[in-house]
């Protein structure tokens, strides 16, 4: 048979019941739910909880961020490089060779720049060619490679005419005269350079300067050979003309 209780202990423990039923009770009595926030009236898209606006999700914001800082810092590119054959070759019956000199010998000593091909040097053509901008002319595709002489754009990016003409080896049966693909500039010469500046030089020096850093380290003739038109950077075009003067 199991003990019997003390009535002391069960007193007790009858009084511990109670009072802990009271502050049960005055607890409940004292609960009030939580106010919903208030929605100010806003006239924007994006709602206002207690009198602030809300946050913008943090990644989009940093993305937009990110995106904006690209476009500042995206180059703007005074100095280019062109790249044309000086030796004759035909192609469908059309001469296309054209060198320093036959720019020389042009009127005006101008000539527009055209026969572009490349998406990228489309680009560089129609959208970052200025008026004024210094340019080399690079003799490609020849016995010795290399940067002859100094142009500059007369003429900002208009649409090749080569495009439409069927008997042109540029023709592009795809482009429209209401809608181009493919974009030229006008180019005149200032001067040829003191001395021929050969690519075998050039690779020379860009091979050193990848090694200790130098301002040929990543010039686009070696970094994005194929391309016919060039940006070149100030720090590349001022270490260039240096160069012309080491006889």
């Amino acid at each position: 048979m199991a003990p019997k209780r003390s009535r002391t202990a069960t007193a007790v423990e009858e009084i511990t019941r109670s009072t802990a039923t009271r502050k049960a009770k005055k607890a409940r009595t004292n609960y009030s739910k939580p106010e919903a926030p208030k929605v100010v009236t806003n006239t924007s898209d994006t709602p206002i909880l207690n009198g602030s606006a809300s946050k913008p999700n943090q990644s989009t914001s940093k993305s937009v961020k990110n995106s904006q800082a690209e476009i500042s810092t995206k180059p703007a590119y005074t100095c280019w490089l062109v790249k044309s054959e000086p030796d004759s070759r035909f192609e469908n019956g059309v001469e296309m060779k054209f060198s320093f000199d036959d720019l020389k010998s042009s009127p005006n000593q101008t000539e527009c720049w055209d026969g572009v091909r490349n998406y990228q040097a489309r680009n560089f053509l129609r959208d970052q060619m200025k008026l004024g901008h210094n340019v080399f002319f690079y003799h490609s595709n020849c016995k010795e490679p290399g940067i002859i002489g100094i142009c500059k754009i007369v003429k900002e990016g208009y649409p090749d005419h080569t495009q439409f003409d069927p008997k042109d080896p540029h023709y592009d049966s795809s482009s429209q005269e209401n809608k181009p693909k493919w974009f030229m500039v006008d180019v005149q010469l200032v001067r040829p350079l003191k001395r021929f500046i050969s690519l075998a030089e050039l690779k020379k020096i860009h091979q050193e300067h990848v090694q200790r850093d130098g301002p040929l380290k990543k010039m686009s003739l070696f970094t994005r050979a194929r391309l016919s038109v060039q940006p070149v950077t100030e720090e590349e075009w001022s270490y260039i003309l240096q160069l012309e003067n080491n006889m």
